[in-house]
């Protein structure tokens, strides 16, 4: 791991987090628990609405605490109810908190490289529908990271298990003086709860 991404991961307090989430994130710890236990793949995708900044910021994260603890064979995607494109603050954030962003192409939707280690397979960032064939087509969780999605998609079809972590948009402080706070305090947020949940696998 990055020695800056470390400093930050070092930062967080995933044990400190309100009671009432770690009971939200509880679904999740034992979909994973479950899998672990059973020898198998672990895949994991985050869904929101327009798969442009929650769901991009839990899938980094969560791939980067499965790294972290060595939960294996986990896998982390993320789509939304329709694609637009990654929001550009996303990258810049995650680049400060210590990731390694470049673009792979400069279009509408662009595809991002995320990389917490040098000797590690990149992260795929870019806006898709969560039933993309990028994305797994059974066996998987489905996490909805905003309430918009959880509410207009009733039916995922492939997944598993279905597992509501919803977390406040930081769409909301866009074109303001608080934007950058909001987008570090939200990423930092996603990082908790993602390290909360994978500090209690156990292999």
């Amino acid at each position: 791991m990055y020695q800056e991404l470390s400093n930050t991961v070092q930062s967080l307090q995933w044990e400190n987090i309100e009671t009432d989430r770690k009971e939200t994130l509880e679904p999740l710890i034992s979909f994973i628990q479950q899998k672990v236990d059973d020898g198998k793949e672990i895949n994991l995708n985050f869904i929101c609405t327009h798969n442009s900044r929650r769901s991009h910021l839990a899938q980094v994260w969560a791939q980067a605490a499965a790294n972290f603890f060595t939960i294996p064979e986990v896998n982390c995607y993320s789509g939304g109810t329709e694609t637009t494109a990654v929001f550009p603050k996303i990258a810049e954030v995650l680049a400060k908190q210590g990731f390694t962003v470049f673009s792979i192409t400069d279009t509408a939707n662009p595809v991002y490289a995320i990389k917490y280690d040098d000797n590690h397979l990149p992260i795929i960032g870019f806006s898709k529908k969560y039933d993309s064939h990028f994305n797994p087509v059974s066996g998987f969780a489905a996490i909805m990271t905003c309430s918009q999605a959880d509410g207009g998609c009733p039916f995922i079809a492939g997944a598993e298990k279905r597992i509501p972590i919803t977390f406040e948009d930081p769409k909301v402080s866009d074109n303001t003086p608080e934007q950058e706070a909001i987008y570090t305090e939200r990423s930092l947020q996603i990082a908790e709860e993602m390290f909360y949940v994978f500090s209690k696998i156990k292999k």
